[in-house]
């Protein structure tokens, strides 16, 4: 985690003199600079959460400078192949975008099929895992 905490913490160290020199270039254009000093603190932000979460786990193989390729093998989590329901937060994605462009009556309904998705979603395995 040290490499992604260093790069995200450069990165809003790099955000802040742009921020300034869009400012100025712009003439205080309002919008843009206040969005590049947000991206800014954002990176700041997550550099940190980084930072403390690399306190908290052990050091990974990629934080190891001598780590070899095999160190990383094994189960890197769970994860379901045949699930459908990511498919179906994705529609449901589509249709709150869509409604944005054609009415929010579009983007109330994509919001009730994303809450189906997602509740599907996490409650996949609750039934056995290949129960659907």
């Amino acid at each position: 985690m040290k490499v992604e905490s260093r790069l995200f913490l450069w990165l809003g160290i790099f955000f802040f003199p742009v921020a300034g020199v869009y400012a100025f270039f712009s003439h205080v254009e309002p919008v843009g600079s206040a969005a590049i000093l947000l991206v800014g603190l954002l990176c700041v932000m997550i550099g940190g959460y980084f930072t403390l979460l690399a306190g908290r786990i052990d050091a990974r193989p990629e934080d190891d400078e001598l780590g070899e390729i095999d160190q990383g093998a094994g189960d890197q989590g769970v994860f379901s192949p045949w699930s459908w329901w990511p498919l179906i937060i994705a529609a449901a994605a589509a249709l709150v975008f869509a409604g944005l462009a054609v009415g929010w009556w579009l983007s109330a309904i994509g919001g009730g099929v994303a809450v189906i998705g997602l509740t599907g979603w996490v409650f996949e395995f609750s039934r056995g895992q290949h129960a659907h």
